[in-house]
């Protein structure tokens, strides 16, 4: 009796080990990767505070005119991060499907994803209001820069905004919650600190549309680490990050004007 509890505790003690997540690159690269993220943060902070005064001029990020010139290097950093986190996944074996937990099999995984995805966009609107509404409630409107200047208007304009869309739902997915949540997963133990650990670096990366729509973003990156989480793939996380950018960015406005 006492060798059968014996065994069976040791066989639950090498069972815990096997459940928790390991790291899917080294601790180095995930510390290369944070300072990546605190040099966006520190040229976010330089966006939000260049040029000064208080007209209305001042409050936008940029001239429009300057719109492609801004698109195209985004476009190149996303894909960059995105090359960094597979040389390091790639380092200790892994792909790019590494990353995006997996691909489609067939026509009926789509309908699956695309049956999360709607829904998921429903939440991930009314969070997105509500994050916004709380805070401009709460702290009033603030001076800080927008990017509102930067949205599409002329058609190659909204060529290239699609293509970020598209590049920011594939590369951003799988930099944040491909690895970077899988990374904070096996260095803390637990789901939710991982989920919570990624959306507070999303918010951070995006440091220069301004602290109040950090804290929005942080939240809307608390959804999609969650959906990650519960799918366990990106799919569905990649489809409805590009929709979600593309209507925020450019379709509602044509769609309610």
């Amino acid at each position: 009796m006492q060798t059968n509890s014996t065994t069976t505790a040791a066989s639950a003690g090498a069972a815990r080990p096997a459940q928790i997540a390991s790291k899917i690159a080294s601790w180095g690269h995930l510390a290369g990767f944070l300072a990546i993220m605190a040099g966006m943060l520190g040229l976010g902070l330089y966006a939000q505070h260049a040029g000064g005064g208080g007209g209305q001029g001042s409050r936008q990020f940029a001239a429009h005119a300057r719109a492609i010139q801004i698109y195209l290097p985004a476009l190149a950093m996303d894909w960059a991060l995105l090359y960094y986190c597979w040389a390091g996944v790639h380092r200790f074996g892994g792909s790019l499907w590494s990353l995006a937990g997996g691909r489609w099999a067939s026509w009926r995984d789509v309908r699956s994803d695309l049956a999360v995805v709607v829904p998921f966009w429903a939440i991930f609107e009314g969070a997105a209001y509500g994050a916004h509404w709380l805070l401009y409630r709460t702290l009033g409107s603030g001076s800080a820069k927008t990017v509102d200047s930067l949205l599409p208007h002329s058609l190659i304009e909204v060529i290239v905004w699609i293509a970020m869309c598209v590049t920011a739902g594939v590369c951003e997915e799988m930099a944040f919650r491909g690895y970077l949540q899988r990374q904070f997963r096996a260095l803390t133990g637990g789901v939710a600190w991982a989920v919570l650990a990624q959306a507070v670096v999303f918010g951070v990366a995006h440091s220069y549309q301004g602290w109040r729509n950090v804290a929005v973003i942080t939240v809307l990156g608390v959804l999609f680490g969650a959906l990650a989480a519960w799918r366990k793939n990106l799919r569905a996380n990649m489809m409805a990050h590009a929709w979600t950018d593309f209507w925020e960015g450019w379709l509602k406005f044509v769609v309610w004007r």
